[in-house]
């Protein structure tokens, strides 16, 4: 990591223009993978990544640039380079950096990848054997063990300079089975900003177990109906509609450009009274929490939506000044080779009042969708569809039998308004969300929650 005297001299240079801000993002990261097949190790993986980003502002324009040269003469030449799309104005403004001491919200027990290597092939052996016996139509188990160390360091022109580190590890667990001509799988992939001390034998017998079992599951269902009904989505990665849905619409980086469906509407009831939606980046060891985020704010707690009216949205600095809003501390990206924006970080609907048993009552024939899986959603209309990976048809209140091929399509404001119950049991699951500023580690989530109607796509169509 560059000092103080070198961030100070590179972002006075910065300024030698008619900038008016500039911001280094500096990294260096290690990654580690493990891949297991069938209980044989197949691969082992570790790479370094180290560079440094650099964002000059003018007003609302910007420029960005990277580079893994970080020799002071080449980092004095790449930033004369950045900013002479402002022009060549010698200021000579001094800049004084102010380390921000923070506190670390997610202490490591047992750092990933300096633990030994035994123990963590040990690791994915148990949760090989687990899923593997769990029935004997099991035929492949793949398991994977990923970790990440993440050092970062983040100062800009207004004096700020933070670090911080970010530790993260996740087992991604995948069970194949098959029964004559016919073949299914099942996933989970639990994951914690922790060390190896988060994979206790509880876990790792739930997700081992889990994985097979909706393996087991699709071999034995249906084709799915098609046609619009009540939905039941389940608790976890359930959440990944709101994510996909509505969370990206609530984004800045949308919000900013009109780009979203939620664009002018804070103070206004875009959702049912039972609907409160939370993106928090400070939950302890969650998987997408940081201190700070990728522009040294520190992390926040933002409610979105409270009781149905939209409260807030997540807000990076860029657009935060072509929106005339401060930051919600929601800044992140993937490393250094890309610039910063608006990302969700832990996003879920908080918990409501409603048993789960009674969201069955008076459903004469619908979906009970208890595992989500992937989906395409196109934040300025809100259309979405969205595949069910383990789904099982409601009939006369009560569920009837397993499905397969079912998909749910609709808008992120309908599904919104159309929630009529929310449960008790929130949950939260762990995924990879993709966007302009790279892949970066979100956790979904909600409780069991009730849609009146929504369209769902199937392969029967009766």
């Amino acid at each position: 990591m560059l000092n103080k005297e070198q961030l100070e001299t590179l972002l006075s240079k910065c300024l030698d223009s008619d900038a008016d801000f500039a911001e280094i993002f500096e990294e260096d990261t290690t990654s580690q993978s493990i891949q297991m097949l069938n209980g044989l190790v197949e691969e082992i993986n570790q790479n370094n990544r180290s560079g440094i980003g650099v964002r000059i502002y003018k007003d609302c324009q910007t420029v960005y640039g990277y580079t893994n040269d970080l020799e002071m003469e080449s980092l004095l030449a790449f930033v004369s380079s950045l900013k002479e799309a402002f022009g060549n104005i010698e200021k000579q403004i001094p800049i004084q950096l102010n380390e921000e001491i923070i506190e670390n919200k997610h202490p490591v027990l047992i750092h990933p990848i300096e633990a030994d290597l035994k123990d963590k092939v040990d690791l994915l052996k148990k949760a090989y054997r687990i899923a593997k016996h769990y029935d004997s139509r099991i035929f492949k188990v793949q398991t994977n063990l990923l970790s990440v160390c993440q050092n970062v360091q983040i100062s800009n022109t207004e004096g700020k300079w933070v670090k911080d580190v970010r530790i993260r590890t996740r087992m991604p667990v995948s069970s194949y089975a098959k029964d004559k001509d016919q073949m299914q799988s099942g996933f989970e992939g639990p994951g914690a900003s922790m060390g190896l001390e988060y994979f206790s034998d509880e876990l790792i017998q739930n997700a081992a177990s889990e994985a097979s079992r909706v393996a087991i599951v699709n071999l034995e269902a249906k084709d799915c109906p098609s046609g619009k009904m009540p939905v039941i989505i389940d608790n976890g990665f359930g959440g990944v509609i709101f994510h996909e849905a509505c969370g990206h619409a609530l984004e800045s980086s949308a919000v900013s450009k009109n780009q979203s469906i939620f664009t002018g509407k804070l103070g206004c009831q875009i959702a049912s009274e039972k609907v409160t939606a939370i993106d928090d980046g400070t939950i302890s060891n969650a998987w997408g929490s940081s201190n700070v985020d990728d522009e040294g704010n520190l992390q926040q707690r933002r409610v979105l939506i409270e009781k149905g009216i939209l409260k807030s949205y997540m807000v990076d600095r860029l657009n935060g000044r072509r929106m005339h809003m401060n930051s919600t501390g929601s800044s992140r990206r993937q490393s250094y080779k890309y610039e910063p924006t608006s990302r969700m970080s832990n996003t879920f609907i908080q918990a409501g009042e409603d048993d789960f048993d009674e969201m069955f009552e008076g459903i004469s024939r619908g979906l009970y969708a208890k595992k989500m899986g992937g989906g395409s959603v196109n934040p300025q209309t809100g259309e979405f569809n969205f595949a069910v990976n383990e789904g099982y048809l409601i009939e006369n209140g009560k569920i009837s039998y397993p499905v397969k091929g079912a998909t749910l399509i609709g808008s992120g404001d309908k599904i919104l308004m159309n929630i009529d119950r929310v449960g008790k049991d929130c949950k939260r699951a762990q995924g990879m969300c993709g966007a302009s500023s790279g892949s970066i580690p979100t956790d979904v989530g909600q409780p069991a929650i009730r849609v009146s109607s929504i369209t769902v796509g199937g392969t029967s169509h009766e």
